[in-house]
């Protein structure tokens, strides 16, 4: 028996190799959890790698999805212990780094202002005019001066901040991970408004971002509702159910939305993690369609499509006028893709596995890739002058170009 098992494993070996031996004793259930096997791509595009650094520890296991973002030629970006980074988008060097919770220790925390948990920089930077805005794990809300990492202010919320902040001409928006939304001035960092909303029992780890329509913010729940507030005050303007909680266990009614949400000319759009995606009528809050199709990445927009992950790591091309499906990708299934983002004529999303993968956005087909190392979880970043940038959990930031 023993002499049987050896010449199996060496037939084997020379067949397969060592490395996929032990998958052969793998239960059909195991196999089809796995992430799919990625194929050669056949005359790949050029794509060059123009930097890589670190912007500190990551964020770890945190799930927080943390991504940069850009403003001219800097490149902000966050960890999730304590570091802002500012570097040139261009050649990668850093130019300024900011330590904040000493910044907070030295302006003193009132009593009941005191953090619960070890500090943290869990939401994503957001930058406008000069400023940058990030939150904490404990409610923290900073701003920093975009030239040389100084604390312009800071401020406390409600609960941690997960997601980036928006900044608007006279208002910094934060959605804090208890549901309200604040609406802080952008000078001082006072309260100017606040929105209240519960939320379910359970749902899916992350916050979508507050994103700004003609007048009006709109922000993703994790009941599958995305509310519009009026952009001056923070009232609510129209709400609408883009997935309905439904089904026997708190698992199967989870219908958060949790990726990017886009805004259209007469319409925004929006993913539940429910297996649902809508675009609704930015006036009224009408459905215009709906699809079946949704997950906890969000949705990219083209001039005539958006594109759209699902809960398998399918990704969709979706007509924007009516959601009819232009093609389906199935290549990464169960790899637990970003959100899609476009770059030039390509979609890129990244992966689990740390691999990031560029698609014809007419098509669907895979035409390029490359690995950074960790997972990544945020979704990719592209410039105005079509330099993509990644950041995975580890920390590791990396800027990627297309050959002309």
């Amino acid at each position: 028996m023993v002499r049987k098992l050896i010449l199996l494993c060496a037939a084997l070996t020379l067949l397969q190799g060592c490395s996929t031996v032990t998958g052969i004793f793998k239960s059909d259930k195991e196999k089809a959890s796995e992430p799919a096997e990625l194929t050669d791509i056949s005359n790949p595009i050029v794509i060059r790698k123009l930097w890589s650094v670190s912007a500190g520890q990551g964020e770890a296991e945190l799930a927080i999805r943390q991504k940069p973002v850009v403003d001219g030629d800097t490149l902000f970006a966050a960890d999730s212990a304590n570091q802002l980074v500012a570097i040139d988008k261009t050649t990668g060097k850093i130019k300024w780094k900011a330590t904040p919770n000493k910044e907070a220790a030295s302006g003193g925390w009132k009593f009941w202002q005191k953090p619960t948990q070890p500090f943290a920089l869990t939401g994503g930077p957001a930058v406008y005019s000069g400023l940058v805005a990030l939150g904490g794990r404990n409610g923290e809300v900073f701003a920093f001066n975009a030239a040389d990492g100084s604390v312009l202010w800071k401020t406390m919320v409600s609960s941690s901040v997960i997601s980036a902040p928006l900044i608007t001409f006279d208002t910094v928006i934060v959605r804090a991970n208890d549901g309200k939304v604040f609406g802080l001035d952008l000078s001082t960092g006072e309260k100017r408004w606040q929105f209240d909303r519960g939320l379910p029992t359970l749902s899916v780890r992350g916050n979508s971002a507050p994103v700004l329509g003609p007048g009006l913010i709109f922000v993703g729940y994790e009941d599958g509702t995305l509310i519009a507030l009026r952009q001056q005050d923070g009232q609510r303007v129209w709400e609408q159910l883009i997935a309905k909680p439904d089904g026997r266990t708190e698992l199967d009614r989870m219908s958060d939305i949790d990726g990017e949400i886009q805004v259209g000319d007469r319409e925004v759009f929006a993913s539940s993690y429910h297996n649902s995606t809508m675009a609704i009528a930015l006036n009224n809050g009408q459905p215009i369609w709906v699809r079946e199709i949704g997950g906890y990445a969000g949705v990219a927009m083209l001039s005539d499509r958006i594109i759209v992950g699902d809960r398998d790591s399918n990704l969709w091309a979706l007509d924007r006028n009516s959601g009819s499906d232009f093609w389906k990708q199935s290549a990464f299934l169960r790899r637990s893709i970003t959100t899609p983002v476009v770059h030039g004529t390509y979609i890129v999303v990244a992966d689990a596995e740390g691999y990031v993968h560029w698609l014809d956005s007419a098509s669907g087909d895979v035409k390029g890739r490359v690995k950074v190392g960790g997972a990544v979880r945020g979704s990719p970043v592209v410039s105005d002058d079509g330099i993509l940038f990644i950041q995975n959990v580890d920390g590791q930031l990396s800027a990627f170009s297309l050959a002309q």
